[in-house]
C-alpha cells in the first residue's frame, strides 16, 4: 500500500531527497576515491552542495567492509569456465577489514561530524561470487542475509557512527530472503527501486532496477511493513522530470554515487565536479520556483513519517 499524500508535512508540495551509495574509506591512492578523501573528494563535493542550498541533506548508504574492487568481473578466463564461474570471486578482492570503518578513524570522525549527513547500510563488503559481483545478497537465505545485516550494524557500532535502520541492496539484489530477514535484523525501510525512464504519471510503477510494480515517485509500505522509498532521477535525468514529480506531489528521489570510475568502469551518476554542478542547477531552479513549498528531506526522515 501507498503512504498517501499524507506523508508530507503541512504546507509542503512535494519532497526532495538525495542519497549517494557505495560511500567507504577508499581513497584516490587505492584503487578509486570513495570518501576517503574527506573535502579533497566527493564527501567535499556533498558539502559544497550543502552550503549553497541550506536546506540539503544528504542519505549517505555506506559499506562499513568493503571488499569489491570492480563491479565486472575481471578474471576473464574463469568467467568463461561453466559452473566454476558462479562459485568463485571474479574480480580479485580486497582483504577482510582493509576498509573497515572502524578501522578509518579519520573518516568516521569525518562522518560524525557533519550533520547533514545521514548514514544507512548499503551491505557488508558489497562483494558476491558468481558473474554480478556487487550482488552480495542475491543467494542468501533468511539467516545468511541476517547475518550479514547485523554484522554491518556492530562495525558501524565500533566506529562510534549512527546509523539509520535503513538499507538499499548492492546492485539492487533484493529478494524474498533480504525481505524477511531485515526486519529481523531491526531494519525499517529500504530503499530497492530505481527507475529513471517510466514517464511520471498519476499510478505509475517502478519497472527498471531492483523492485517492480511500486510507486514511482512515492513512498509506499512492503508486506511486513518495511516503507519503500523509490529512486527515480540521476545525473542522465532532465528538469523537465524533476518538475513532473513535484507537480505530482511526490519524492523526488535523486541517486549518486561516489565511485566514478572503478578501474576502467564508469559509473553514469557518479559525483564528480559535472554531476554536482547539474544538481547545483537543479536545486537552484527548484528554490526558485517552489520555495518553501518544498521538504527538503533525507530518505530517513521520509521513512519515519510515512511509518508514523
Amino acid at each position: 500500500m501507498t503512504g498517501g499524500s499524507d506523508w508530507l508535512p503541512p504546507g509542503k508540495v512535494a519532497a526532495v531527497c538525495l542519497s549517494v551509495d557505495d560511500v567507504h574509506p577508499g581513497r584516490s591512492t587505492d584503487d578509486y576515491e570513495a570518501g576517503g578523501d574527506l573535502d579533497s573528494g566527493v564527501l567535499g563535493r556533498l558539502r559544497e552542495l550543502f552550503d549553497a542550498h541550506p536546506r540539503l541533506r544528504a542519505t549517505l548508504f555506506v559499506t562499513p567492509d568493503w571488499r569489491e574492487r570492480s563491479p565486472i568481473p575481471t578474471r576473464r578466463r574463469l568467467a568463461r569456465v561453466p559452473v566454476v564461474r558462479e562459485h568463485v570471486h571474479l574480480t580479485r578482492p580486497r582483504r577482510r577489514g582493509t576498509m573497515r570503518l572502524d578501522r578509518h578513524p579519520t573518516v568516521a570522525d569525518y562522518l560524525r561530524s557533519e550533520p547533514r549527513f545521514e548514514l544507512a547500510v548499503h551491505g557488508l563488503t558489497h562483494l558476491a561470487r558468481g558473474s554480478r559481483p556487487p550482488a552480495e545478497f542475491e543467494r542468501l537465505g533468511v539467516r545468511a542475509a541476517r547475518r550479514r545485516l547485523e554484522r554491518a550494524r556492530a562495525i558501524f557500532a565500533a566506529a562510534r557512527l549512527p546509523v539509520e535502520p535503513g538499507f538499499c541492496a548492492p546492485a539492487w539484489a533484493f529478494g524474498p530472503a533480504l525481505a524477511r530477514a531485515l526486519p529481523a535484523a531491526g531494519f525499517q525501510w529500504v530503499s530497492a527501486a530505481r527507475d529513471i525512464e517510466t514517464p511520471v504519471a498519476p499510478g505509475a510503477r517502478t519497472a527498471g532496477s531492483g523492485l517492480h510494480g511500486l510507486p514511482l515517485a512515492a513512498p509506499s509500505v512492503l508486506p511486513g511493513s518495511l516503507v519503500h522509498l523509490p529512486v527515480n532521477f540521476q545525473a542522465t535525468s532532465g528538469q523537465a522530470r524533476a518538475d513532473a514529480v513535484v507537480a505530482a506531489g511526490g519524492l523526488l528521489s535523486i541517486k549518486a554515487h561516489a565511485i566514478k570510475d572503478a578501474l576502467g568502469h564508469i559509473a553514469l551518476d557518479g559525483l564528480d565536479g559535472a554531476y554536482a554542478e547539474k544538481l547545483h542547477e537543479l536545486f537552484t531552479e527548484l528554490e526558485a520556483r517552489y520555495g518553501d513549498a518544498l521538504w527538503w528531506t533525507t530518505l530517513g526522515e521520509t521513512a519515519a513519517r510515512v511509518a508514523a
